[in-house]
């Protein structure tokens, strides 16, 4: 803020304090014992010589039935950040100006996630990457809350759970599909998957697979070896 700035915020100051006084109806004086402040920090704040504290202002301000607010372009009010947002292992609040999100999306530990255990929340350090995420996702106006079945080992539960089910309907799908068009197999030719749960779970791993396993996706007494990719 360079001078002529400065000067124009403590004139709207003062306008201020002399706004309260008038409602609350209290000389400078008054204005001054009621905050526990001098004379003279009233008196050169409405003549614009000087700040008042944030605090300050806002006592003053419930003397004249006001409060202070913070006012968005169109006019809105805006309030502050929840204290109920998400915290870290050592239950210390994120900083505020990161977007934090669950644990398994994008953590920025990249190729170290396989040898430290993923955290619940994670955010991103990067600028540019963060401007990116904003942009698709938009900004949030908060940080989430804590919710049942944040940990990312249940959460993991959910996925695998949803995935088995996804697959199922699709298979569904296809020999309604199939049946629909007069397509019959029989016996062994038959093409539905007959893959036990294992298999897609190895679609999810939480560490990295196996060669073999990279290039078969199914375990070890799997009949069906399909490709379930």
């Amino acid at each position: 803020m360079d001078e002529a700035d400065l000067r124009a915020a403590r004139t709207r100051l003062g306008a201020l304090v002399r706004r309260i006084r008038r409602t609350a109806d209290l000389s400078q004086r008054q204005l001054a014992h009621a905050l526990g402040v001098s004379i003279g920090a009233v008196a050169e704040a409405e003549t614009g010589r000087r700040d008042l504290p944030a605090t300050v202002l806002a006592r003053a301000a419930g003397l004249a039935g006001l409060r202070l607010g913070l006012l968005d372009a169109d006019g809105r009010e805006v309030v502050g950040m929840t204290p109920h947002g998400v915290r870290d292992r050592a239950d210390r609040r994120y900083p505020a100006h990161l977007d934090v999100r669950d644990g398994e999306q994008d953590w920025w530990h990249g190729n170290e996630r396989y040898s430290r255990e993923r955290p619940w929340y994670t955010f991103d350090r990067d600028r540019a990457y963060r401007d990116r995420f904003r942009q698709a996702m938009g900004t949030p106006s908060d940080h989430q809350e804590p919710r049942p079945g944040d940990s990312p080992a249940v959460r993991a539960r959910v996925r695998r759970a949803v995935a088995l089910l996804e697959a199922d309907e699709r298979r569904a799908a296809a020999v309604a599909e199939r049946r629909r068009l007069g397509i019959v197999f029989d016996g062994a030719d038959d093409p539905v998957c007959t893959c036990p749960a294992a298999c897609e779970e190895l679609l999810f791993a939480e560490e990295p697979l196996p060669a073999r396993l990279q290039a078969v996706p199914h375990v070890q007494d799997c009949v069906c070896r399909c490709d379930i990719a």
